[in-house]
């Protein structure tokens, strides 16, 4: 049903026809065959948080996990939040499972934002990585070893990291937009062997020569014996690096390898990823994710609640800065076809991306809410100009999707499509909660936590149901991550995660358990306002503003004022407007009618730009520290940190 606003009729339900077909759906039924569960999801669930050791083998073998070696003991220390270890004694390949098909179907489509496009086969891609495996071979890497990306949403990218993993070294990358600063602050801590790096990128119709940055990275970090270039921007141009120390390869002009890749079989828990926090309060964590836990859980959430399959063509507009790319990569060991994209996503027109999608036949179309939220404001409706007869989901993640942005999505762009609003993090390069092929969509909800993830949410110490509080997970799964790098003692690890509520895994984010289980996350919750001892999520306030068509996107804070704190609503307005009073009164009654009175923002200032993390996150924390005349600890982590200056000292702030 399209446009349903009655949060008690679903936007969306599964054709009974087609419920049977899915992988869920079998998986339901074999676990009714092999262990007595009963056949519905909400039995499937509980069993898959009560019994984890049978649930986790099962999925093993139900995604057909390859192995060497699976290990006779799934899990120990089944309880120790952190400590839990999985699957102790198997050896296995990632790059090994996300290669397993050698055949002529696409592997990867990859386009820009001027029109290019390259495609590889399984065939082709499996060829590619094994030259790249050999090179990084003669250069002496091995198990362990670090090896870091520079580098545009391009084949070349996945390649580096296969042929890295294929060692079993460990991948780790910033997307080329990452300034020289903040890509030291990152790699600096790891110390990598080997920089693949792009010699530029191209973003709303402009190039970008990063050639310097990379010597200057390269230059800085004693730890880099090779920089191997993917000519992207120059395609052709050999000219060297400039004053680059360490030698200087070109990623195409490597040798034929033989025809097979020689996989190294690790541990479970051999680190396989490092990434990166946001580094917005303080130096960016390292955070170490291993191989075994981030392909069973990506294989769990790909074919059981995506209900991925070789037939597919998987589309996530991210770079690899981000762990939506490590998420939709391992989509390869479905034997889908990935289709990349590399710039700007309304360059040069706003329906560029929708208009790539119906071209491809692509059938799983995945981006950030602030994407969905700027075509809706945009007022563009894709299902008037598109067939998208491929569609059959959508998903977003990085904040949360409104309410109207269901509603949109629904009327806009396609009305039998499962709209899947799914939300975890690069904590667990994973989702805690996400799409569910067998449940309905209901307005403004996440479909129900991910199987295998004993999700809750706390306030004061205590589980609750409809209403806010922490979102923790009660016990240990596999793509926990294995720590953060160089943390003696697991010191820091532990403050981050396990520190807020007793032994529970505190996500950061402030939700609320729906009637029908399912999830509303209402923002970050360390980013709480707290007028009057009243409790808010920021997101409370940002769905009632998207509904003010003048507004393009907004921050809310709480500012400190005479002994309490006041909600204060900076606003990005379409170009040409300005903030006048009506406008402003108009902002702050739709606030209120939809919400309450304690969420009616006692300012609303209009701002030029909003500061945003790499991957476009906008950051309260920053401006709240701005208007206390607190240190942005870490400017670097921003994309625009210029940005800051519109909300330094302003006089409104000091005003009633």
């Amino acid at each position: 049903m399209s446009g349903a606003r009655d949060n008690e009729i679903p936007l969306w339900t599964p054709r009974e026809d087609c419920i049977a077909r899915t992988a869920m759906y079998k998986f339901m039924r074999r676990a009714a065959d092999e262990y007595g569960v009963a056949a519905n999801y909400d039995a499937l669930y509980q069993w898959s948080i009560a019994e984890r050791e049978k649930f986790w083998a099962l999925v093993w073998d139900f995604t057909g996990i390859r192995a060497s070696r699976r290990g006779h003991t799934v899990l120990e220390n089944r309880d120790a939040m952190p400590g839990a270890k999985w699957f102790r004694g198997a050896r296995l390949n990632f790059a090994e499972n996300l290669l397993r098909h050698r055949d002529d179907r696409p592997a990867i489509i990859a386009c820009d934002e001027h029109g290019r496009q390259t495609t590889l086969s399984h065939r082709e891609l499996y060829a590619e990585v094994a030259r790249v495996t050999a090179q990084l071979r003669d250069l002496g890497i091995q198990p362990g070893d670090r090896i870091a990306g520079y580098m545009a949403n391009t084949p070349e990218t996945i390649i580096a990291m296969l042929a890295t993993s294929a060692i079993g070294a460990i991948w780790s990358s910033c997307s080329p937009d990452f300034g020289a600063r903040g890509v030291l602050e990152r790699f600096a801590q790891i110390q990598p062997r080997i920089l693949f790096a792009v010699d530029g990128y191209h973003y709303n119709g402009k190039e970008f020569d990063v050639r310097a940055a990379v010597a200057e990275i390269a230059n800085a970090l004693d730890s880099v014996e090779a920089v191997i270039c993917a000519p992207f921007l120059y395609r052709g141009d050999r000219r060297e690096l400039s004053a680059t120390r360490a030698r200087v390869l070109w990623f195409d002009e490597f040798k034929t390898a033989a025809d097979e890749i020689e996989f190294a079989q690790l541990p479970f828990a051999q680190p396989l990823y490092i990434l990166y926090s946001s580094g917005t309060t303080g130096p960016p964590k390292c955070i170490v994710h291993s191989a075994g836990g981030t392909l069973l859980q990506h294989r769990k959430e790909h074919m059981l609640h995506t209900d991925l399959s070789r037939t597919d063509r998987f589309f996530y507009l991210t770079t690899c800065g981000w762990m939506m790319w490590n998420w939709l990569v391992s989509g390869l060991s479905g034997g889908c076809a990935l289709v990349l994209y590399d710039g700007a996503p309304l360059y040069p027109r706003p329906e560029k991306l929708f208009a790539l999608a119906d071209r491809l036949g692509v059938t799983i179309f995945g981006a950030g809410a602030p994407y969905f939220a700027a075509l809706a404001k945009a007022k563009l409706q894709p299902r008037d100009d598109f067939e998208l007869k491929n569609l059959r989901a959508i998903l977003s993640t990085g904040a949360p999707l409104s309410a109207e942005n269901f509603d949109y999505a629904y009327r806009d762009i396609k009305s039998d499509a499962m709209l899947a609003s799914i939300s975890g993090g690069t904590d667990i390069i994973s989702c805690f909660v996400l799409g569910n092929p067998l449940r309905p969509v209901y307005r403004g909800e996440i479909q129900g936590a991910g199987l295998g993830m004993d999700v809750a949410v706390y306030a004061d110490g205590k589980f609750v149901r409809g209403a806010r509080g922490e979102l923790v997970c009660r016990k240990p799964f596999p793509s926990m991550p294995l720590g953060f790098w160089n943390d003696a003692g697991d010191r820091k690890f532990k403050q981050a995660y396990f520190s807020r509520v007793k032994n529970c895994w505190a996500q950061g984010d402030w939700a609320e358990i729906t009637a029908r289980d399912g999830m509303i996350i209402h923002g970050r919750s360390d980013a709480v306002l707290n007028p009057g001892g009243v409790r808010i999520g920021t997101a409370e306030i940002y769905r009632q503003v998207e509904k003010v068509d003048e507004v393009l996107e907004s921050l809310c804070i709480a500012q400190n004022w005479q002994g309490d704190s006041r909600v204060v609503l900076f606003v990005v307005l379409r170009d040409n407007l300005r903030l006048t009073d009506e406008l402003t009164s108009r902002i702050a009654a739709t606030i209120q009618r939809h919400t309450t009175r304690r969420h009616r923002p006692k300012k609303i200032i209009a701002v030029k730009e909003l500061p945003r993390t790499r991957s476009g996150k906008i950051t309260e924390l920053a401006v709240r520290n701005i208007i206390r005349n607190e240190p942005v600890a870490n400017t670097a982590a921003l994309a625009n940190p210029d940005a800051l200056e519109y909300f330094r000292d302003l006089p409104e702030l000091q005003e009633d």
